[in-house]
């Protein structure tokens, strides 16, 4: 359950509107090639459990498919960054860590996430020389989320943060956003899309 450095539990930054998708179960994929500020320059997975940690910086509508626009809206709404902390109510468990590195593999899974294709392909084509990681993340979601400091090490262009607060817990309270069933379909055909 623990990750990252010093055993703090590790969480996986990613856009609030994309965490919400997960969150609703509207898909069970994130795309990373990693950030700016990234230690290895590069994307890794260092924990294979995480929280998600939602961010709101880089947030542009433009760069989601029109059904899923409003949800940037809807997570500004949970955001007062006056007030200096940030909501965590989603844990995931990587289930597949799968290495994308054209065009046409990425094109494939079009349907299965909330992206334009102009972003994804953007994606793709930044730091060209390193592949596109899809993580196929099975979610848990928290009845109520628990909110935490916003500290400054967990702002920035990175898709890791080790979280200084450590009684976040998976509680009982957590629970599958999708059911095992419902999962293992949304998986399969996600890995079939791919020919995996």
């Amino acid at each position: 359950m623990n990750g990252g450095q010093h055993n703090r539990p590790a969480a996986l930054r990613d856009w609030a509107v994309a965490v919400k998708a997960l969150t609703e179960g509207k898909q069970i994929l994130v795309l990373r090639k990693g950030g700016i500020a990234e230690e290895t320059r590069d994307f890794r997975l260092v924990s294979d459990s995480f929280y998600l940690l939602p961010a709101y910086e880089h947030q542009k509508p433009e760069l989601l498919k029109e059904a899923y626009r409003q949800g940037i809206e809807e997570t500004l709404a949970d955001w007062n960054p006056e007030k200096g902390t940030v909501r965590v109510g989603a844990y995931a468990e990587a289930v597949e860590d799968i290495e994308l590195r054209d065009q046409e593999t990425l094109d494939r899974i079009r349907e299965f996430h909330i992206w334009t294709d102009a972003f994804a392909e953007e994606r793709l084509k930044w730091k060209r020389s390193k592949p596109l990681h899809l993580l196929l993340l099975r979610v848990y979601a928290a009845e109520e989320p628990v909110e935490i400091p916003m500290l400054p090490s967990y702002s920035g262009c990175k898709s890791w943060v080790s979280l200084e607060e450590e009684s976040l817990g998976l509680r009982p309270d957590w629970k599958p956003v999708l059911d095992d069933e419902t999962f293992g379909r949304e998986r399969e055909a996600v890995l079939g899309a791919l020919g995996l």
